[in-house]
């Protein structure tokens, strides 16, 4: 059993102590995704405080397993739905500035709609696919890719890197 699973035992016996630590040893991986998939960091404070909240009132839903993994599909989970309910009220036309380059990654997941990005993220090839999903709504490390996919590292980011590019003609072409 490793030390968060001990943590989350501690949790569900209501010690603040534990959920303290939990807390601390995740926040990071919770807000990093929040950002990624809302683009806005107000929203992914909330959303972070939304998911340790969660852990402090319904212990219970971590059955075991990897605490990291765990938390992290509630992050996203929880960010898709922040992402439908945007969708849903409409909130008019998608922003033509996305950056090229450097910001690309993080412009198009904060400026786009869920429901259009998964749309675009369907017709990529799985090589590219994977990667941007195992990274983007995983919240896992292109280092961490590379060993759970048994490809090197050079060729896990040039994927990413095309699959990115694909993304973003696929979105663009979405708007017109």
């Amino acid at each position: 059993m490793d030390d968060a699973s001990l943590l989350m035992g501690r949790v569900r016996e209501r010690d603040a102590a534990a959920f303290e630590a939990v807390y601390d040893a995740f926040y990071r991986l919770v807000y990093g995704i929040a950002v990624r998939m809302l683009g806005d960091t107000m929203a992914a404070e909330d959303l972070t405080q939304a998911v340790f909240l969660k852990v402090w009132s319904s212990p219970g839903a971590f059955a075991g397993g990897n605490f990291g993994a765990w938390i992290a599909r509630v992050t996203r989970n929880r960010a898709l739905d922040v992402l439908r309910s945007r969708s849903s009220r409409a909130e008019g036309e998608i922003p033509a500035d996305v950056p090229a380059d450097g910001e690309l990654d993080e412009a198009v997941f904060a400026q786009l709609d869920g429901q259009r990005v998964r749309s675009a993220l369907a017709h990529l090839p799985d090589e590219q696919r994977l990667p941007i999903e195992l990274g983007f709504f995983g919240g896992i490390t292109h280092e961490e890719i590379a060993k759970r996919t048994a490809t090197p590292l050079g060729t896990v980011k040039t994927r990413i890197r095309a699959g990115l590019k694909k993304l973003r003609f696929e979105l663009e072409g979405s708007l017109a």
